[in-house]
């Protein structure tokens, strides 16, 4: 009886930090910083005169139209309950190698536990995705790491082992406790990789929760070219469901050990 009290304290706990949470983390007091490609479809324009963005090409995005995708009950009721429950399990469970970690992340290298991206998320809102810490503070921020000069200089101890094993990526699950990504979903792409984000337009990609795992992560993950990437993306918009996100899940349990498909910088 007093375990399910405290478990109940704390959810409320939590929700009421969530909410505080999810308004800081969508830019709604940073006009400047919102996406103006918000809840619109895109197509990508390349264009040499443009600076290179972080897929490596130079272009920029173009509107052609509103998006009019139209979520499923499922995706808008069910997924949510599930995500919101797992993903408060997941906070009390891993508490524990939450403080390991951070612990670990600080004595390799002074300074923030957690680090924020400015990432793409339902309907191109840009938010605040937070990891674990894994490179030196002195490396330079909105950049993949494939793209750095010799990015095996930036990478902590810690960095390493925690991306071999997808562990940089569990604060994500308060991302998904407050309603900015889901468990299963298309991985949030950076918010200046626009060829990824015109693609995936094309598939109604861009139109569902982005997810910490999802089809295209299970089918190549990093090795994936953006082109392929963005259809499975768009495979799994078209079959949104519980089984199929149990799929994915189950799929996806395999990269805690050890995934030999990730690519520094691409996740």
């Amino acid at each position: 009886m007093v375990l399910m009290l405290c478990f109940i304290i704390a959810f409320f706990l939590l929700c009421f930090l969530g909410v505080i949470s999810k308004f800081k983390s969508i830019y709604k007091n940073e006009p400047n910083e919102r996406n103006p490609f918000e809840g619109k479809n895109v197509r990508f324009v390349y264009d040499d005169s443009d600076e290179m963005n972080a897929d490596g090409v130079c272009g920029h995005l173009e509107e052609v139209g509103i998006s009019g995708y139209r979520a499923s009950l499922y995706e808008r009721f069910l997924k949510r309950f599930f995500d919101i429950v797992l993903s408060f399990c997941g906070l009390i469970l891993l508490s524990p190698v939450f403080l390991g970690l951070s612990l670990w992340v600080v004595i390799d290298d002074p300074g923030p536990v957690f680090f924020t991206q400015k990432r793409i998320g339902k309907n191109k809102q840009f938010f605040k995705l937070h990891k674990f810490r894994s490179m030196k503070m002195c490396t330079p921020h909105d950049k993949p790491t494939h793209m750095l000069e010799n990015p095996e200089q930036y990478i902590t101890k810690s960095g390493k082992f925690m991306r071999q094993h997808s562990l940089d990526e569990l604060p994500q699950i308060w991302d998904i406790f407050i309603g900015n990504m889901s468990i299963i979903g298309p991985r949030p792409g950076l918010w200046n990789q626009d060829l990824l984000t015109a693609e995936r337009d094309k598939y109604g990609a861009n139109e569902v929760m982005p997810g910490l795992s999802g089809w295209a992560q299970i089918n190549g993950r990093d090795e994936l070219e953006i082109l392929e990437k963005a259809r499975l993306d768009g495979e799994y918009t078209r079959n949104i469901s519980f089984l199929f996100d149990l799929k994915c899940f189950l799929g996806s349990l395999g990269v805690f050990v050890g995934d030999e498909s990730v690519v520094e910088g691409k996740k």
